[in-house]
Formats: C-alpha cells, sequence, structure tokens
C-alpha cells in the first residue's frame, strides 16, 4: 500500500522543514497546498520534493479538501506544518497501512509550547484524525475548527504527534489576531450571538478549567502562561462575534 502526505501551508519557512524531515522516508509523495506564501515556503518544500499547488485561502475545511483531491495514493497521512511525526509513529504507520481491517485513524496528540511539552491543561492527550485510507471521507466546509466527515471504521494510535502550537510568545501573539477573527466568524455564519456571559464569565471558566481542574498549574510558568492566554483568547473572540452582531444590528456591510 501506497501513503501521500498532505499539508497546508502559509509562510511556514520556521517549521516545515523539521516536519518534513519526519516524513520523507515514508511518504510516497507529498502533496501541499499553499495560501500565496511570501517567505520561502515553496521553496523548502519543492527541497523535499513536494508537489506544491498555490491557491487562495479558502478556510480549513476547504483547503485540507483540496489537499486530498490532489492526493492518488492509497492511503493519506494529513498534517499540518507545524506537527512532527514520531519516529514509533512512522514505523507504526507503515504497519498499518499494509494490513488494516480500519479505514482511518485517531492518533495521538501532545503539545509543545514555548519550547515545553505540555502535558496537562487540556493541550495533549487529545485524538484527531490523520490517518485514512483514500476516498473514506472529506473534511467540513467550517472556516476554523474543521472536522473530518467519514463513516469508515475507526482506530487508534498511540504513538505521538508532536504539535508545536506556538514557537515563543511572539509566535502566538502574530498568530492570535487572526484565530480569534476567524473564531468570531465562524460563530458568527452559525448564527451566535455574543453576550456578557460569552465575554466576561466564559474567559473565567476558561482559566479555572484549564489552569485548575484540568492540573495546568503541573505545567509551571508555561501552564500558567497559558491558562491566561487561552482565557483571554476567548474574551476577545467573543467580543470580536459582537462586533459583528452589531454590524448587523445596524445594518453596516
Amino acid at each position: 500500500m501506497s501513503l501521500s502526505v498532505g499539508l497546508i501551508t502559509y509562510n511556514e519557512e520556521r517549521r516545515l522543514g523539521r516536519t518534513l524531515e519526519t516524513i520523507k522516508n515514508i511518504a510516497d509523495d507529498i502533496i501541499i497546498v499553499d495560501s500565496n506564501s511570501t517567505d520561502n515556503t515553496v521553496e523548502i518544500a519543492k527541497e523535499y520534493g513536494a508537489k506544491v499547488y498555490v491557491e487562495n485561502w479558502k478556510g480549513y475545511g476547504l483547503q485540507k479538501n483540496s489537499v486530498i483531491e490532489k492526493c492518488t495514493k492509497d492511503w493519506i497521512l494529513l498534517i499540518d506544518a507545524d506537527e512532527v511525526i514520531s519516529d514509533d509513529l512512522s514505523k507504526k504507520i507503515l504497519e498499518v497501512i499494509k494490513e488494516s481491517k480500519e479505514e482511518l485513524y485517531d492518533i495521538n496528540f501532545t503539545s509543545v509550547c514555548f519550547g515545553k511539552k505540555i502535558k496537562h491543561g487540556g493541550w495533549s492527550g487529545s485524538y484527531r484524525i490523520r490517518l485514512f485510507k483514500n476516498g473514506i471521507g472529506k473534511y467540513n466546509d467550517n472556516v476554523v475548527h474543521e472536522s473530518f466527515e467519514t463513516k469508515g471504521i475507526k482506530g487508534k494510535l498511540v504513538e505521538e504527534i508532536f504539535h508545536y502550537s506556538y514557537e515563543d510568545l511572539s509566535d502566538y501573539l502574530s498568530k492570535f489576531n487572526r484565530y480569534t477573527s476567524e473564531g468570531a466568524k465562524e460563530y458568527y455564519k452559525r448564527g451566535k450571538k455574543a453576550n456578557f456571559f460569552g465575554i466576561v464569565i466564559n474567559p473565567i471558566f476558561k482559566f479555572i478549567r484549564m489552569y485548575f481542574f484540568r492540573l495546568g498549574f503541573l505545567d509551571g510558568v508555561e501552564g500558567l502562561l497559558l491558562a491566561i492566554l487561552s482565557s483571554n483568547y476567548t474574551m476577545v473572540k467573543y467580543y470580536k462575534l459582537l462586533e459583528l452582531n452589531r454590524r448587523d444590528k445596524n445594518g453596516d456591510k
């Protein structure tokens, strides 16, 4: 059985080489859909023999579907440019695609933030679909928080993908405005309304849940920082939703 590895990219020159280095020996081909990067992302991808397609940004779900459509091998490993495949997972993938009753797999995620593996706070230990047979499903069209839709038989791999969520604080802040805006637009698209609870109370609960109930304090300073930043993210996202709601009310475009 053969394997296509697919990615979407935008200005990932700091991360892409690290990611491609971990999959180059298991991929029969590498498919990348790039969203008009202005750095050396495309050049780095081509150094690893990737087939690169440059397309305008359509949202996470549709962009990933564009990658899937271009994959021609029996199996697809669809990862992000900030995700690194562990050695154990590489070996396991080669095993399961040879003979597997399952048609897709949830894979264990461990987050790496600010140079440290984050084990608590809800940042690690989650499972996400990343490996699947070609043609078994596709993503919904959500701009953010996309999900893979399928009726295939699913298995689980405990071997890890390391998700380098944020390299440092500057990396987090550089993404903050875009992520909160996209999150607000997705809520707006669903008809959700902002209120006092979402803007004020929900962020407080977010901090308490991450830092205390999910033991974020065990990750030291980084755990505290992530809990504060995540709370702030929630507040700003809901306030941006409020701005969209107000524009509707006032008839603004």
